[in-house]
């Protein structure tokens, strides 16, 4: 039985076009902007005033962002019809993309610490970017998978991508699928430091002078056809296909000659089963700024030729979204087919299309588009592109969506605090050692144990003028790399062109957001570091690596306590339905003073430098990073690599337990751990080695050991690596997998076990069995 069609059923959309979709869709058909004055806060020493603001009245005491995305949920899910009494809740995801998240109450907590030294550290737990799905899964009880995706402009893209891959392998019935940014102080000041506003509305693909920030959310339910056809839903559209790609080439500007872009959108359309020929509409990235302006269309007409389809950039109505403008666009391109109207290109400024594109300046266009393709490129070089189409539209050739290959891990690598690479790690853990040997002063706590990373030691295998640029977790990710290609071998060019990266982090670069912002904040518009402001984005250390060797393949960045399972499982559906056929797992975690000192003041911190699992003694932060290996088997096989581990399978689940909590029961835990079992085909007793989470917090411990209960493991040999190495959060998961690997546990079947805070939960299975 192939991978089951994906059906669009519910929309919801809040912009500065309108409130909801009916209102935000009449502006746009009808040319109107909304773009006008910003006055959420001031913008005297910006190269615009200009923004996308949302006008709608915002409820007091909840976070723009939560707020933008709680409104455009609760629409889609209206519109939708599905009755979520009835529904099972365990098998709806939450996907969300976002570069921001709840940025504008973590500029205020960090305003706060700044000038008056006071530090919120409940407050600031509850605003890091994974809590914007943990706060739409407690609002909606939502309680199947969660994840964050975090491209930059292409977060939400992205998303969509990760929400099929879902769908395709069966995991979940149902996904709340979209993206969301609010307007902030951090994205306003960074893009004038760039020089890269248009001081009036922009001009996308006309006068190109600049782009205009935007704020919103867009939120689509996805679902499996038969889900939606056994509930007498009436499918608006389908998610056919996506395609994503990394151009290796610059940190903020995209590759000219288009060929990330081309990648990109070819793979949407192979995947969805459409040639070229079949496009009828294109929503462009279309930000107005002369690079991107440029490089776009010259990627299309790699890909068309000189029959380029009508393609609009609807961020001349709306701004830029950032995080959101994928999902966002990706409504309006659904629109497009079900109301059979084209969105407009709107503010020419009377410039004609210097590329002789379509671009349907002015107005809407009543048309009856039936296959669209929606563009969102980013900071890093990450392209990301969705086709959407008709209900049932026939394809021209075979979807590729079925898993065909099975996948192997052929390289592992980490390092963790004191322990700088993969050699020392192994023998901090065969010793018994702690790789948190440092100490961090804390008000009102004194020293605390932590485990600090060497950056200047993960800065010497760099070229020092790339490592100028480089932040401390994209150092730190460079370093993984390095000792992974050290220890089993650095791909021919041919090969890293093909490769691609899934970059997982917690909390992404904590270093160089708070570094930027204090700037801001102490001296204007003079303290924004341009330099600093392109390593603000989540995915910033991967494309550093990107560049660093020439990795131009699949590209997607998760962020929160489980990403690096779940970028392990995302890689691993990747490769097995033939999309790539080698993929670069990476995934770093650093954590600042301010940041150490904010976790130490919360319950559970170890007030010394002994942890242990499942006895009460509080967590140790670490810095970590890991770099793990996927391919094809029978790649692996051709060039003769070792084969370390097969991938059997993996498991996510949630609860809805609230920002910055999780329940002590167990039960949705297990669920993560039991799906993974069933994807493995596999009983509880057949598992050799439980690689455990547990930290040391008295609340993970248990939740941990009542959930292997539940789900019939209790009893089987355990690993607790973090005994040893801290508790590294994003990167945990698979540096479970390095320890695994890196001492005498007897091969056999792996079941790694992963947790974040809010209720999140993932788990994966792997063999270490020789064949």
């Amino acid at each position: 039985m192939g991978a089951p069609r994906i059906a669009v059923t519910g929309l919801g959309l809040i912009t500065g076009a309108g409130d909801d979709i009916e209102k935000g869709w009449d502006a746009i058909i009808a040319g109107i902007g909304g773009i006008r004055a910003n006055d959420l806060f001031d913008t005297s020493e910006l190269q615009t005033d200009r923004a996308g603001l949302v006008t709608a009245a915002q409820p007091p005491g909840v976070d723009r962002c939560y707020w933008l995305a709680d409104t455009a949920v609760r629409e889609a899910l209206s519109r939708s019809g599905l009755d979520l009494d009835t529904a099972d809740r365990d098998r709806g995801a939450v996907v969300v993309g976002s570069s921001l998240g709840a940025m504008p109450t973590l500029e205020g907590l960090h305003a706060d610490l700044v000038h008056r030294g006071v530090l919120d550290a409940s407050g600031a737990a509850d605003c890091q970017l994974p809590c914007v799905a943990d706060h739409i899964a407690a609002a909606f009880d939502l309680r199947g998978p969660r994840v964050v995706l975090s491209n930059a402009c292409a977060a939400s893209a992205v998303a969509l991508g990760y929400a099929a891959e879902l769908l395709w392998h069966g995991d979940v019935d149902f996904v709340v699928c979209g993206g969301v940014d609010p307007l902030a102080t951090l994205s306003a000041y960074g893009f004038s430091a760039l020089g890269a506003l248009d001081p009036q509305p922009c001009s996308p693909l006309s006068a190109s002078t600049g782009l205009t920030l935007g704020e919103g959310a867009g939120f689509l339910v996805l679902e499996t056809a038969g889900h939606a056809e056994r509930r007498g839903a009436r499918p608006l559209a389908e998610l056919g296909g996506y395609g994503l790609s990394g151009d290796g080439h610059h940190q903020t500007a995209p590759d000219p000659s288009g060929r990330g872009a081309l990648a990109a959108m070819a793979e949407a359309l192979r995947t969805a089963g459409f040639e070229p020929g079949d496009v009828d509409y294109l929503n462009l990235h279309g930000t107005g700024t002369p690079a991107n302006d440029a490089a776009e269309p010259r990627a299309l007409r790699l890909l068309f030729g000189d029959d380029v389809p009508p393609a609009s950039s609807t961020k001349s109505l709306t701004g830029h979204t950032l995080g959101a403008a994928g999902a966002v666009e990706a409504v309006a391109s659904v629109l497009a087919v079900d109301r059979g109207q084209l969105p407009p290109t709107v503010n020419t400024r009377g410039v004609a299309q210097p590329h002789g594109l379509d671009i349907v300046p002015g107005r809407g266009r009543p048309a009856s588009p039936e296959v669209v393709l929606s563009n969102s490129f980013a900071f890093g070089g990450n392209n990301a592109s969705v086709v959407l189409g008709r209900p049932g539209r026939r394809r021209v050739s075979p979807r590729r969506a079925d898993p065909v290959h099975e996948v192997v891990v052929t390289g592992v690598a980490g390092l963790a605090g004191a322990a700088g690479d993969t050699a020392e790690l192994a023998e901090a853990l065969a010793g018994g050692q702690a790789c948190f040997t440092g100490t961090e002063h804390v008000p009102g706590r004194g020293e605390v144990p932590f485990g600090r990373a060497d950056a200047e030691r993960a800065a010497r295998g760099v070229n020092p003028s790339r490592a100028r640029r480089m932040d401390p977790l994209s150092l730190l990710a460079a370093a993984a790399v390095a000792d992974l290609h050290a220890r089993h071998g650095k791909p021919k060019r041919a090969e890293a062109e093909a490769t691609g990266i899934v970059f997982a982090t917690g909390y992404g670069p904590i270093s160089s957001v708070m570094e930027f912002h204090e700037g801001v904040l102490r001296q204007g518009i003079h303290g924004a570091n341009p330099t600093l402001f392109a390593n603000t984005v989540v995915n910033a250390a991967p494309g550093h690596v990107a560049m660093l060797h020439r990795f131009r393949g699949y590209t997607a960045t998760l962020a929160g306590g489980t990403s690096s399972l779940q970028a392990l499982q995302l890689a691993s559906r990747v490769i097995a339905r033939g999309a790539a056929e080698r993929i670069l797992v990476l995934a770093a975690d650093e954590f600042p003073a301010k940041a150490v000192a904010t976790q130490a003041s919360l319950p559970g911190y170890a007030a010394g430098p002994h942890v242990v699992p499942g006895g009460g003694t509080g967590l140790v932060l670490t810095e970590g990073a890991v770099a793990v290996l996927l391919e094809r088997a029978d790649t692996a096989r051709s060039r003769g690599a070792q084969v370390l581990a097969r991938v059997r399978g993996h498991g996510a689940a949630g609860e809805a337990a609230g920002l910055g909590r999780l329940s002590r029961d167990g039960h949705a835990w297990s669920r993560a751990l039991r799906a993974a079992l069933d994807e493995a085909e596999l009983a509880p007793g057949e598992v050799d080695t439980v690689v455990s989470a547990a930290c040391g917090h008295r609340v993970v411990d248990l939740a941990q050991a009542r959930a292997l209960r539940l789900a019939g493991l209790d009893g089987r040999p355990t690993l607790t690596p973090k005994a040893q190495l801290g508790e590294t959060y994003g990167s945990a998961g698979a540096l479970g997998l390095v320890a695994a690997l890196n001492q005498p546990v007897p091969p056999g079947r792996l079941l790694l076990s992963g947790y974040a805070w809010g209720g999140s939960y993932a788990a994966a299975v792997l063999d270490t069995s020789p064949r």
